[in-house]
């Protein structure tokens, strides 16, 4: 049989599946390790979906997706980071720079194939999500991790990334609200990261999942320091419905792009995935048009668990990240995970009934450390969290 091309062979394995479909065969384990949200959907975004198949409006649509989806998307940017929300002036931001994909994931996948050839570099946070590396690596691109330090509550650091950059490196890599972190990226740093890239002719993709999740900060997005000017903006912004509406399963997103590149991203769009499917683009567009209720009930309800879970650590001596937004926790298991904190996470499910993301599926400094889903029911949270191992008090 032919061998698999050289660069397939080196995308890593995602640990958070790997522990997370290990706590699925497990009878009446706590799942604390996968970002799944767990409220019913409203009714009128399944209803909108529904009604679509019922008038069997299931053919082609056009490949950037439904005109009236795409304004959606774009107004809801707009609202957020137009005059008065955020530093930059992001009210010309139309329909025509947003393309509806398959999940934020595809859309991190379009942004790369656009950007990267083989052998370029990505800079990539460290920890961050592992799709980033995956990605890169599916590409026969390279990812190199710039380090996100505890002592710096796991905030970039200029210096780190520009030291990183070669002559080979193509995109900066942004993710805020962070995946696994919850560290939010502040004005003047999302600023100067901007200001970096520009300085060095890089690109940026901002991967702003968990846009709609943050406590007591607000979300700017790198876009809002972009230039709007075509041949001279150089963010791409990736969306999803998936967190902000829970629909995981309905694989719907969007990626926003600097001016001038729509005729290059219809002929990708149609070389990846032709156009997402109809039933999700309309359950989407009721998603943002609609009531908003569920975003109001899912904030109020992670922000709770994010409380319940904080104070649980902070009784058992377990130092932890405080979340200004997403919805994990990142917490210190040193104590107790020996240097091999993926190891630790196998047997801490086998032993006591909790699945938890090892931190080494986000990257190298992620060693000793676990990544909490705060998604989920709160007692079964409480639950989980009361089984592990406390810390000695020092002194």
């Amino acid at each position: 049989m032919p061998e698999l091309s050289a660069h397939i062979r080196d995308v890593p394995v995602n640990q958070i599946r790997e522990i997370t479909e290990a706590a699925w065969r497990t009878p009446g384990a706590v799942v604390l390790s996968i970002g799944e949200p767990g409220f019913p959907l409203p009714r009128h975004v399944l209803e909108a979906g529904m009604a679509c198949l019922e008038r069997d409006e299931t053919n082609y649509t056009p490949n950037a997706g439904l005109p009236a989806l795409r304004e959606a998307f774009a107004a809801r940017f707009r609202e957020q980071h137009g005059p008065g929300q955020a530093p930059g002036d992001k009210s010309s931001i139309g329909a025509e720079r947003v393309y509806v994909v398959a999940g934020a994931q595809q859309g991190l996948h379009l942004a790369m194939s656009l950007l990267l050839s083989p052998g370029d570099e990505i800079l990539i946070p460290n920890p961050g999500y592992p799709t980033f590396a995956m990605t890169s690596r599916l590409l026969n691109a390279v990812p190199v991790g710039y380090p996100l330090y505890p002592e710096q509550d796991f905030q970039p650091r200029i210096q780190d990334i520009e030291a990183l950059i070669t002559e080979r490196t193509r995109v900066l890599m942004l993710n805020s609200p962070s995946n696994p972190l919850g560290a939010v990226l502040g004005e003047d740093l999302t600023r100067e990261l901007v200001e970096l890239a520009r300085r060095r002719d890089l690109w940026i993709i901002s991967d702003e999942c968990y846009e709609a999740f943050t406590y007591d900060v607000p979300h700017i997005s790198p876009a809002s320091f972009d230039s709007d000017v075509p041949g001279q903006a150089r963010v791409f912004t990736s969306l999803t419905l998936s967190k902000t509406y829970g629909l995981t399963g309905l694989r719907i997103g969007a990626l926003i792009c600097p001016p001038g590149l729509e005729q290059t991203m219809n002929n990708v769009m149609e070389a990846i995935v032709s156009c997402v499917a109809s039933p999700s683009q309309y359950a989407a567009l009721a998603a943002l048009t609609g009531p908003q209720d569920y975003v109001e009930q899912a904030h109020a309800h992670y922000l709770a668990n994010r409380d319940t879970a904080s104070a649980i650590l902070k009784a058992k001596g377990i130092p932890y990240l405080t979340a200004q937004g997403a919805f994990y926790l990142w917490a210190n298991v040193s104590h107790a995970s020996g240097g091999d904190v993926r190891g630790w996470t196998r047997r801490f499910l086998a032993e006591s009934g909790v699945a938890l993301a090892p931190g080494t599926a986000f990257g190298s400094i992620g060693e000793g450390w676990v990544r909490i889903a705060l998604c989920g029911n709160p007692e079964e949270l409480g639950e989980g969290l009361s089984r592990l191992p406390a810390r000695e008090r020092q002194g």
